[in-house]
């Protein structure tokens, strides 16, 4: 039998249970650099304004740092810096993608009650890197698509499209390689998200520190990054076609890794054994609320941490930004519909929040969705056939679903405040002011958790579907305001009413009717919870 018997099965397995996810992401992230081009266009016709726009605010070390180099002052080449954060989000997921279908696979006992069929020990490890592959091949073509169509050169576009894939081909083999490291989702999750961590933080402070691109001394650390190798293939300004093959030979070097791994291994075990816990358990872990901590808190810890230094990477480019766009009224009205106010540098501010509080809304959906994590990996039900009630154990892990948005909102607005204060020679004023901004997103980014735990409690089988409500948040507050829809369309999303704290007038109405909704939905998630079969296929 080959090592490669069932692929083919497990590959229809996995495109059923991804029909939905799996077109939301690669369709919202392929559509995105096609609108920003069109902004572009729109609000820069005249290279003159590109020069000025260039000169004042995408050649600034903080947007640098934050989505890349700039290469020339063209139309395709603004709209790929401003496309940069794609190439992470394509990787996030890639990672995400491939140890959901292999080590989570293996933690849940589905994989060895297959490979008690007629399936090879490379299928499940080859199945979902082919469609991991397949879908940012599709991601690269459709944007690459999407930007001829907005009047790009052909050739810029295919590159563009071609490093976007390539960014989440070669994450999606190191989530391949991580699934073999450890016998836990979790830690294959962990592994992969460090090494992405890692990726980041060398082509931040590569681009930072390397004149833009343009060959500084500290560039060499976005050319050791596999997220600095999209950005230089310089799309759309004398392209590099060359670079491509640094993303390729590295896919194939840690593949060469993982494969042998995966087969030399037992089935259900990690090469890095399990540290072994306590004979008996400490005071902490008494309860479920102990249980539901000593399981978000890596997590929470690591989405604080990296938005706090988001935060400081946005704060120390606001001033700048404030100033690159004064004499562009159009700028100033979509910066001012996307969450800021009259000025331009806290319109920056508030539109640049509102962004972070959708991605804080997805740490809430996460954290709600472990418990049907639990429930599914069978985790769930010994407990609650103890003296633990089903309220209090699904309530331990919504806690987190609320306290975990809070945290990372408030660590954000701290950091942001601190560096714009100190721009601006004012912390004393900025930090309290930018603190409240971030709280005021607190209350949209419950509700998302809240649905999620409706979905949990009502309805587990659609419980993924909270994801596709926020990409379609992410879409409306990107593409809303452009594509000018009604009202009530934007309105749909819970970040549109979020208040405009850093103005002079707002009132906290709108915060507290998202904070009822939010308690009318954890309610009902909880009332559900608890009259429905458990565990629930």
């Amino acid at each position: 039998m080959s090592p490669f018997t069932g692929t083919r099965h497990l590959v229809r397995l996995i495109l059923r249970r991804d029909r939905v996810v799996l077109p939301i992401w690669i369709l919202l992230l392929a559509v995105l650099p096609a609108s920003y081009a069109g902004t572009y266009a729109e609000l820069y016709p005249t290279a003159a304004e590109r020069a000025t726009y260039l000169a004042g605010t995408a050649s600034n070390p903080s947007i640098v740092a934050l989505l890349g180099p700039v290469y020339g002052d063209s139309v395709g080449a603004l709209t790929a810096q401003r496309a940069g954060l794609l190439a992470l989000i394509a990787a996030l997921v890639s990672v995400l993608t491939v140890v959901r279908h292999t080590r989570t696979e293996e933690e849940a006992g589905r994989r060895e009650l297959l490979g008690a069929t007629v399936l090879g020990r490379y299928a499940g490890l080859t199945a979902a890197l082919l469609v991991t592959y397949a879908a940012n091949l599709l991601l690269g073509l459709l944007t690459a698509a999407g930007l001829v169509a907005a009047g790009l050169p052909g050739a810029g576009s295919l590159i563009f499209g071609a490093g976007l894939a390539l960014t989440g081909i070669v994450f999606a083999t190191i989530g391949g390689l991580a699934a073999q490291l450890t016998e836990s989702a979790a830690g294959a999750r962990g592994i992969g998200l460090a090494a992405l961590g890692l990726a980041f933080v060398l082509r931040l402070a590569g681009d930072a520190g390397g004149s833009g691109g343009t060959g500084g001394s500290a560039e060499w650390l976005s050319w050791i990054s596999p997220l600095g190798w999209s950005a230089r293939v310089r799309a759309f300004a004398d392209e590099r076609w060359w670079v491509l093959l640094l993303p390729v030979l590295f896919t194939a070097v840690v593949a060469l890794v993982a494969y042998p791994v995966s087969v030399r291994r037992d089935l259900g075990a990690g090469v890095f054994p399990p540290r072994l816990g306590p004979a008996t358990a400490g005071p902490r872990l008494a309860g479920p609320f102990g249980l539901a901590w000593r399981l978000h808190r890596g997590q929470l810890l690591g989405w604080t941490v990296g938005f706090g230094l988001l935060g400081l990477v946005l704060g120390g480019a606001a001033d700048a930004a404030g100033d690159a766009v004064q004499g562009n009224q159009q700028v100033a009205e979509i910066l001012a519909r996307l969450g800021g106010t009259s000025a331009l540098a806290e319109a920056y501010l508030g539109g640049t929040l509102s962004l972070t509080a959708l991605a804080a809304a997805g740490y809430g959906i996460q954290a709600a969705l472990r418990a049907r994590a639990e429930e599914t990996a069978g985790r769930a039900e010994p407990l609650l056939a103890t003296a633990v009630s089903r309220t209090r154990w699904l309530m331990a892990h919504l806690l987190f679903a609320l306290l975990g948005p809070a945290v990372v909102l408030s660590v954000t607005g701290l950091a942001t405040g601190l560096a714009y204060g100190l721009s601006v020679g004012d912390v004393g004023g900025e930090l309290p002011r930018l603190l409240g901004a971030g709280l005021a997103q607190v209350p949209a980014a419950w509700v998302l958790a809240g649905l999620a735990a409706v979905l949990v409690g009502w309805l587990p089988r659609f419980s993924a579907g909270a994801w596709a409500v926020l990409a379609g948040c992410l879409l409306l507050g990107q593409l809303g305001a452009v594509l000018e829809l009604d009202q009530w369309a934007l309105d749909l999303s819970p970040f549109t009413h979020t208040p405009q704290v850093l103005g002079p007038d707002w009132t906290a109405t709108p915060l507290i009717a998202l904070t009822a909704v939010t308690a009318a939905l954890l309610t009902l998630a909880l009332r559900t919870f608890q009259t429905r079969d458990l565990p629930t296929p």
